[in-house]
């Protein structure tokens, strides 16, 4: 199997854990110890200590959804540049944030990430979304 064919898979089943809570897919998507770098600090978290996150994230913003944009695939590295959508639980209004986040990948899993986001209610505008994560990216807008 070609890396690219091996990332494609790897972040077609990280897609469904965000978009259908199929949480059974973490231990093929997460390595034994995921280092994040986000807006909680530098962390390792265990599959089982982040799918407790994502359900956690997943029930406090209801429709989480994540629009990609752009994506790469080179070597062990992957990128992804999207806006995040979710549902207010107490207005029912659509929120967003636009976000980047690149991963290294190790044996076929999420070994570690960096995430960017931009403040809420930021989404990106010049773009033209793809279909899923690991679509072929669109036609540029002109």
């Amino acid at each position: 199997m070609s890396n690219d064919s091996v990332m494609r898979d790897l972040f077609d089943r990280w897609e469904r854990v965000w978009h259908d809570g199929q949480y059974d897919l973490i231990t093929s998507c997460v390595g034994r110890n995921y280092i994040r770098h986000d807006e909680k600090g530098d962390r390792t978290v265990t599959g089982e200590a982040y799918a407790a996150e994502i359900a956690a994230t997943r029930e406090e913003r209801p429709n989480t959804h994540f629009v990609v944009y752009d994506h790469a695939f080179e070597g062990d590295r992957a990128w992804f540049r999207f806006t995040l959508n979710w549902t207010d639980r107490k207005s029912g209004e659509t929120r967003t944030r636009a976000g980047m986040q690149l991963y290294r990948i190790e044996a076929g899993k999420l070994a570690e990430t960096w995430l960017m986001l931009l403040p809420p209610g930021s989404a990106w505008t010049d773009a033209v979304a793809q279909e899923r994560w690991t679509s072929p990216l669109p036609a540029k807008r002109g």
